[in-house]
């Protein structure tokens, strides 16, 4: 005995019923007011990395071209000193703050770049390129302003997408 509900799905697909138009449409991983906030998310510390990564060039100029770190205090405002007098001096080392702040806001970078990931349902590849982002100097402007037309573009092209509840 044949069930007819299951030969009226089999009829749906071949003729390119509902069924297979439900298979085509798009589903993200989350509502648009999640994926709209971890796009922000991930705009601010997009750039604040590669504000960051920016200063990392900066430091590592002066530590291998001039052989030199950036100290602020210890007698003037900032101020470049070889490395042995660096540590030894009074003022705050500038050069190491900055290469510990790029490193764990890398990090957080990573854990936007992921969710924004996750919610919209991208490649794996297009997760890579993002998180190369925060490690070459200047692509973070490039890539974020890329993956907000590409997120923007996906929602307004799937507004139904999201519905989950």
């Amino acid at each position: 005995m044949s069930d007819p509900v299951t030969e009226g799905r089999a009829d749906r697909r071949q003729a390119g019923g509902p069924a297979t138009e439900a298979a085509k449409k798009r589903r993200f991983g989350g509502t648009h007011a999640q994926i709209r906030s971890a796009l922000s998310f991930y705009r601010v510390l997009a750039y604040a990395t590669g504000v960051m990564l920016l200063l990392v060039v900066v430091e590592m100029i002066a530590k291998y071209g001039f052989g030199s770190e950036i100290v602020a205090g210890g007698g003037a405002a900032l101020q470049l000193l070889p490395e042995a007098e660096a540590n030894l001096s009074s003022g705050f080392n500038l050069s190491t703050a900055v290469l510990i702040v790029h490193g764990w806001l890398y990090v957080v970078y990573l854990i936007a770049d992921f969710r924004l990931w996750q919610f919209l349902r991208w490649p794996f590849t297009r997760f890579l390129l993002i998180a190369l982002g925060g490690v070459v100097p200047l692509l973070s402007f490039i890539v974020e302003k890329r993956i907000h037309r590409q997120a923007e573009a996906d929602l307004a092209a799937h507004p139904e997408a999201a519905q989950r509840y």
